[in-house]
Parts: structure tokens; C-alpha cells; sequence
């Protein structure tokens, strides 16, 4: 079964140009015994990445046949191949015990990630974000919005402190 992610976190661009992943995402993948790599990928519809386990791959087929099942009970076409591809294009980052790791420049270009990102839990993956896009995404969103604003205030009185 795949890591539960649950929570937020938020990191400030470190020295060498890392982010932290948020401890309790670190735990989960420790309690799962999964490898301290991160498989980061563009969310196929919101404008952030994706983050999953190894251990999530697994689950890909499962996912497909669910959604192709649910496209043909409301006929709609389905795309099973243009869907693979899409699950399948994350790249694996290795993070080390301190969560520390290092975000490829093609996905924070994508993304449109600068120098802060916000960690939001999402069950069996999470997404990363550029606060500024989190803002933009209205009403449905206030709720990760607000520990967004919170906890980035928090991360930059941090900083200040040092």
C-alpha cells in the first residue's frame, strides 16, 4: 500500500540551492521503508508538481484501469497510453536524512517554483507549489492558502533569526 501523505510544510531555498521535505513526509517514507528518493513529476492539471514514492509506482495500473473504467461508464474517450506517459514522467530525487534535496531546473521551471515552496499533503501523492500560483487558485483552496501564509511567515522570521 502506498504512503498516506497528510499535512503541509513549507521550506525557504536553502544554502546549495536545497529544499527541505517537511518531517512527517520524511517519517512516512521511513515508516514505509521506502528509499529517500522522491519521484517528482508536473500535476497533469494544477500548476505545481507532484510528489509520490516508489513504492506508489505499483499502484499506476491500478489507477489506469479505474480511470478508463469511469471514462467508458460515462462515455468518454480515454486516453490509457497519453495517461501512462503521464504518470510515468516524474524524475526520482534523492533527498537526504535531513529531507534536504535538490529541485531539478526543468521542474521549477515548470512549475514556476522560485526561492519558497509549499508542501500540501494529497493521500497517496503530494504537490509542491509556488505560493504565488497557490494563491491564484481561488475559493476551493482557502484552506491550504491560509497554513500557506502561516508557514511561510513562520520560515521567514526563522531565517531572520539566524
Amino acid at each position: 500500500m502506498p504512503i498516506q501523505y497528510k499535512g503541509q510544510g513549507f521550506s525557504l531555498r536553502g544554502e546549495k540551492s536545497r529544499f527541505v521535505l517537511p518531517p512527517s513526509f520524511r517519517k512516512d517514507f521511513a515508516d514505509k521503508g521506502d528509499e529517500r528518493i522522491l519521484c517528482l513529476g508536473k500535476h497533469e492539471r494544477w500548476p505545481c508538481l507532484k510528489a509520490f514514492s516508489q513504492s506508489a509506482i505499483a499502484g499506476f495500473e491500478d489507477i489506469l484501469d479505474r480511470e478508463e473504467e469511469a471514462a467508458l461508464r460515462r462515455d468518454k474517450d480515454y486516453d490509457r497510453e497519453l495517461r501512462g506517459a503521464q504518470l510515468l514522467s516524474y524524475v526520482e530525487v534523492p533527498f537526504d536524512a535531513s529531507g534536504r534535496f535538490v529541485m531539478p531546473d526543468h521542474l521549477t521551471d515548470l512549475a514556476g517554483l522560485g526561492d519558497e515552496v509549499f508542501f500540501q499533503g494529497g493521500m497517496p501523492f503530494f504537490t509542491i507549489w509556488s505560493p504565488d500560483k497557490l494563491y491564484s487558485m481561488g475559493e476551493a483552496w482557502n484552506n491550504a492558502q491560509a497554513n500557506c501564509r502561516t508557514l511561510a511567515e513562520s520560515a521567514k522570521k526563522k531565517a531572520k533569526a539566524k
